[in-house]
């Protein structure tokens, strides 16, 4: 399994997963348009659609569906080589993905415009670890961690592990080129 190289330590680590399952992903996608929605954010308890904020359509899929199975697989090995890089992770009470994960699709200037961190709220508060995978390459697409002054390029199967925190503040590179797809969800507490 190849890894993201950072200069710096970030907390924020890579692997490239199997690109069939990207493609895979996005044809799930593609095949459940009365599923999507537009994409929205979560602010004082309510879900906010917001196009300045962030403009996509979504895909919810339970984090039991057999779709993911493959995703969920590849996904642990990314999982367990980050906990080998950060071991300190081992000492914390269990977290699994129990909630929604996030297929989402990004047209020309598309994105998650603002900056955002991923535990804000009460609602959000179990969260651990984020994780996203781009499903295809994206000229200028990546993602900008505010605080760590890094750019991640969306190169298709990079799957990226960062803490939820406020400290890994970070957008979407917004691409006026290409559209861009990503999977992502949430490692949280039991």
């Amino acid at each position: 399994m190849k890894e993201l190289n950072t200069e710096l330590n970030t907390f924020i680590h890579g692997n490239f997963i199997d690109l069939k399952v990207c493609d895979d992903l996005i044809n799930i996608f593609n095949t459940n348009k009365q599923k999507q929605i537009p994409g929205g954010f979560s602010k004082n308890k309510k879900y906010i659609i917001d196009k300045e904020w962030k403009d996509s359509m979504d895909l919810n899929i339970d984090p039991q569906d057999n779709d993911l199975i493959k995703y969920k697989n590849e996904l642990s090995k990314v999982l367990k080589n980050y906990c080998n890089k950060y071991k300190h992770i081992n000492s914390l009470d269990y977290f699994t993905v129990t909630k929604s994960i996030l297929i989402q699709h990004y047209k020309k200037s598309g994105g998650f415009k603002q900056w955002h961190s991923e535990r804000g709220s009460k609602l959000s508060q179990d969260r651990v670890l984020v994780f996203m995978t781009f499903l295809n390459n994206c000229k200028n697409g990546g993602t900008e961690f505010k605080y760590q002054n890094l750019t991640i390029p969306a190169k298709k199967g990079l799957t990226l592990i960062w803490p939820a925190e406020w400290t890994h503040t970070h957008k979407g590179q917004i691409s006026n080129e290409e559209e861009k797809y990503i999977i992502t969800g949430w490692f949280n507490f039991i």
